[in-house]
């Protein structure tokens, strides 16, 4: 079974993540994934330099992600240019390692860890969703602890970048509340496994 994983941010879907692969779970990262395909040799790379010049470039031949960033930040239509080449190149990556993942062990569970799964219309690629949820209140007091140097309007703003985290749970084919404890959290991880598996 192949399943989307994602949340919102602090909401803690890295350590429910971490608890699926503890209990055999294969994960593919989208994030690990979006840094794999813009090395050197990529071919998502070459097409960002064909697109933006060799001032994205490092001296070393790796992306210089600060200067990109300042291109594309605030410049709607060049950050959408930049999506069209990373987007298709991180999903097929993704799913080509999936499929992978259950050609080897159709038993074994294998997880798309996406933070903006729903964000970016790619919920219906997977057999089912699987949502980490804290109350957005809860979010922001988490967000602020990790990140001390974040003011409160910041991340106020962080959060609202990304799709409301209640409409997520509305969404999801399954949601592990993660605003208890890590047993608690732990106690879910285990109870969705067991349907997961009767499925």
């Amino acid at each position: 079974m192949i399943i989307g994983l994602t949340g919102g941010i602090a909401c803690g879907k890295s350590t429910v993540a971490a608890m699926l692969v503890a209990r055999g779970a294969a994960l593919v990262d989208a994030d690990q994934v979006a840094r794999e395909v813009v090395m050197p040799g990529e071919a998502a790379l070459s097409a960002v330099v064909r697109q933006f010049g060799q001032a994205v470039l490092a001296d070393d031949g790796t992306l210089d992600r600060p200067a990109l960033g300042q291109l594309v930040f605030g410049d709607r239509e060049k950050l959408k240019t930049l999506e069209a080449i990373l987007h298709p190149a991180i999903r097929e990556r993704m799913q080509d390692r999936l499929r992978r993942y259950e050609a080897e062990d159709p038993a074994r569970l294998a997880v798309a860890d996406i933070p903006l799964l729903y964000e970016t219309g790619q919920a219906d690629l997977y057999q089912g969703v699987l949502v980490v949820y804290v109350p957005q209140s809860l979010q922001l007091e988490r967000l602020l602890a990790r990140s001390p140097e974040m003011t409160e309007e910041q991340a106020r703003s962080r959060i609202a970048l990304q799709m409301d985290i209640e409409e997520k749970r509305r969404r999801a084919d399954w949601v592990i509340d993660n605003s208890g404890t890590l047993y608690e959290t732990e106690l879910q991880v285990e109870a969705f496994l067991r349907e997961a598996v009767a499925r």
